[in-house]
């Protein structure tokens, strides 16, 4: 028995919990799970197999969901055990919640109120891919999970085209090699990419590459797991404005404004509305 059971002050407990590894949680996550009056989970399932794992005893305290489906209810719910003076402890599903957790929810509604919150932090599968991925680390944005429809995954991916840091996404192993293929169309494929699968698990995979390279190795592929993609950021070049123009003008004599702006844009790997801005100024003289 690794657990201490402590006196928690009435309030919130975010509670970071393993990405995979079970022996990957702290002490102290441990002595909050053992000791709080009312614990809530985004999946209980994966909540009550931890417990079990340390040999936690839930001994008849409440454990409740708190999920997209349930969140408004379950946060009002939990929002009055606080008020009555109860100590809840809240775990995702995995690694620190509230990074793409509907905890979020809680959080925010429980700054609102006033009540106090504390966090006793764990694993994040965003910082642990930084780590294993070998791309720069001294600034990342991290985008959560990309959108589902083809289209708005490309607009997002766009407005992403010129952040000065690694981009780092979560991703569903059944959009993976969409995701790769548009990232390959709308940042470059040339741009260094990392894929981690399955992170602190018995089948870990970390798999580098271009972009380009990436999207041809999951393409068409069966993946499992849970995924985070990284990619660097964008790499300025130098480019003359004249050289630019040169290619705008030929590619105008043959192509509409907007198939010349894009077939530009992409040979010189700019953002599209400055090409655009460009083309326009060409017409108007």
């Amino acid at each position: 028995m690794n657990f201490q059971k402590v006196s928690l002050a009435p309030g919130l407990t975010f509670v970071g919990v393993p990405i995979g590894t079970a022996r990957d949680i702290t002490l102290r996550a441990l002595d909050v799970l053992a000791s709080a009056d009312v614990l809530a989970a985004e999946d209980t399932r994966s909540l009550r197999r931890l417990l079990d794992i340390h040999g936690v005893p839930l001994a008849g305290r409440p454990l409740v969901a708190l999920h997209d489906h349930s969140k408004d209810t379950v946060v009002a719910r939990l929002l009055a055990d606080v008020a009555a003076g109860k100590s809840v402890a809240y775990a995702s599903e995995a690694g620190m919640p509230l990074i793409a957790d509907p905890g979020f929810e809680l959080s925010r509604a429980a700054a609102v109120a006033g009540h106090p919150q504390t966090c006793a932090p764990g694993p994040s599968a965003v910082l642990t891919a930084l780590v294993l991925a070998g791309l720069p680390t001294d600034s990342f944005h991290f985008a959560g999970f990309l959108p589902n429809a083809a289209a708005a995954r490309r607009r997002v991916l766009e407005t992403l085209r010129e952040v000065p840091g690694t981009l780092v996404f979560y991703e569903s192993p059944k959009r993976l090699a969409a995701m790769l293929a548009d990232a390959r169309d709308g940042l470059g494929g040339a741009r260094a990419a990392v894929v981690c699968r399955e992170l602190t698990k018995k089948f870990e995979e970390i798999r580098r590459g271009t972009l380009e390279t990436l999207a041809s190795d999951y393409a068409g592929a069966t993946v499992k797991g849970e995924i985070v993609v990284l990619i660097d950021r964008a790499r300025s070049v130098a480019v003359r404005e004249e050289d630019i123009e040169a290619d705008l003008r030929t590619a105008l004599e043959t192509l509409s404004m907007r198939d010349a702006v894009d077939v530009v844009a992409k040979a010189h790997d700019l953002p599209r509305r400055h090409v655009y801005q460009m083309a326009l100024a060409r017409t108007k003289e």
